[in-house]
């Protein structure tokens, strides 16, 4: 039976086929617009959790002013949209149902004008009026209903389960096909809003400056190259993507007159952008990494990298087969380090147990048994419990590095006064570019020594190898 029949037959026996109100075309849905609405409300608290919102309310007032002028223009615009920069070094955007929309600052850092930005906005806007997650969690759920009605009609549970299976392959992210879609729909909206709809193609070109710099970097660490992450992959440079000029296109016939691009404005709107780690949640600087607000420092093994998020820190080897993750909790000073700790893993055994003496701090380290023996310790300081765990995978033990994990959870100490400057996030500036000035001279004061001048030339659309010309606007980090 094709996808297409069985959609069908869904269809008949569930009423979910709607007229999409974006494309007129009849979609397989199984979620009212109420429901959408309420779906909508409901995540955005849980994401609001996850990902914090940057705190410049001037930045995002003119965030909001800027994605409600596309919406004002979309196939939807009575929805009550909200826009939210999320304090985040991510290159990402997202939407979730009902309207609700959320651009990375680690994505704002790399536009390059006002349309730019309602270009994201506008693409994100247009998958909520295609309602693609609506549609998608609507498949989904049909393909279990599916799989369960087989089930039931031979008596086979495990078609039920292939079925299944078949359904979260088939709708596993928005696919070309919906990201092309909503490209087509946000260049719509921005020519109906009076911006340059040639932005939607400065902002793929954006975004494949990224993946063809990720490729560089895996090549240059003898890696295979991570898949693309937020529009999907280009294997073809933008201007040379036959659909993607196709359904760009058309909205060139609803240019009215003098479509806004606004460079200067917005670059002026983006001087002292927090780049990389935030001060919330820590910066990271080699093998290093310090958290003023909390007022520490911690130093792993030669090679490993870091991976930051607002709860939990994890360093891990170059292969990624042992790391370490450090959490941070309530501290029960009812308890001592050690009475923490059992507690914490409850009828687990802790073995190989010792004090840890950090300055003047109290901790405790042990051994946590199993089949994957895990390094678990805590340090106390003041109301806060550092709580460290460390394992390996695979077909090594933990003794392999845990000499490794012992000397990060023993580094851990308050920053001294020389540690504190580095504790600060990198902010973006602005610069005249002068006659003559080349990216390479000005990324000699980067404070990315690694990848300073590629980095410089990403933020300013000048990737792999363009130059600036004199009197416009740079972007430069310090």
């Amino acid at each position: 039976m094709t996808r297409a029949l069985m959609l069908c037959l869904i269809c008949s026996w569930l009423a979910g086929c709607a007229v999409n109100p974006a494309t007129g075309r009849t979609d397989f849905v199984m979620m009212s617009e109420r429901q959408e609405l309420d779906l909508g409300a409901r995540y955005n608290q849980e994401i609001l959790k996850q990902y914090p919102r940057y705190e410049d309310a001037k930045l995002q007032a003119y965030i909001q002013r800027v994605g409600e002028r596309v919406a004002r223009s979309s196939h939807r615009n009575q929805l009550n949209y909200v826009f939210t920069l999320v304090d985040s070094p991510d290159v990402n955007a997202f939407a979730l149902p009902g309207g609700y929309i959320y651009i990375h600052r680690g994505l704002l850092a790399y536009l390059n004008s006002e349309a730019e930005l309602a270009a994201v906005l506008g693409h994100e806007v247009g998958h909520v009026t295609a309602r693609h997650s609506v549609r998608q969690q609507s498949q989904s759920t049909a393909w279990g209903v599916l799989g369960q009605a087989a089930a039931i009609g031979t008596g086979v549970g495990a078609v039920g389960d292939l079925t299944s299976a078949m359904g979260n392959a088939f709708v596993r992210g928005y696919g070309r096909d919906m990201e092309l879609e909503a490209d087509g729909l946000g260049a719509q909206y921005l020519a109906r809003g009076g911006y340059d709809p040639q932005a939607m193609i400065e902002v793929v070109k954006v975004l494949k400056g990224q993946e063809d710099f990720a490729r560089a970097q895996a090549a240059k660490r003898g890696e295979a190259p991570t898949a693309g992450g937020y529009h999907g992959l280009f294997d073809t440079h933008p201007d040379n993507d036959r659909r993607l000029q196709e359904v760009i296109g058309p909205a060139s016939a609803l240019v009215g007159g003098n479509q806004e691009v606004g460079r200067d404005n917005f670059l002026q709107m983006l001087d002292g952008l927090v780049f990389g780690d935030s001060a919330a949640s820590g910066i990271r600087r080699g093998r290093n990494f310090y958290h003023g607000e909390l007022d520490f420092a911690l130093t792993y093994p030669q090679g490993w990298q870091l991976v930051n998020r607002p709860d939990v820190l994890i360093g891990h080897t170059a292969d990624e087969q042992a790391f370490i993750a450090m959490t941070l909790e309530a501290a029960d000073k009812r308890l001592s380090p050690a009475e923490f700790l059992r507690k914490r893993v409850g009828s687990q055994r802790l073995v190989a147990g010792e004090e840890l003496r950090v300055g003047a701090l109290q901790g405790y380290t042990a051994v946590l048994q199993g089949q994957a023996a895990r390094r678990v310790a805590v340090i106390y300081r003041g109301d806060n419990a550092y709580l460290f765990v460390a394992a390996v995978k695979g077909r090594a033990s933990l003794e392999t590095e845990d000499q490794h994990f012992l000397d990060v959870i023993r580094s851990y100490r308050p920053l001294k006064a020389a540690e504190r400057k580095l504790a600060e996030p990198v902010r973006l500036h602005l610069v005249r570019a002068k006659s003559g000035q080349s990216l390479s001279a000005l990324a000699k004061d980067s404070p990315l020594p690694a990848d300073g001048e590629a980095q410089l030339r990403l933020l300013n659309g000048l990737y792999p190898s363009g130059e600036p010309r004199p009197g416009e606007w740079l972007k430069t980090l310090r």
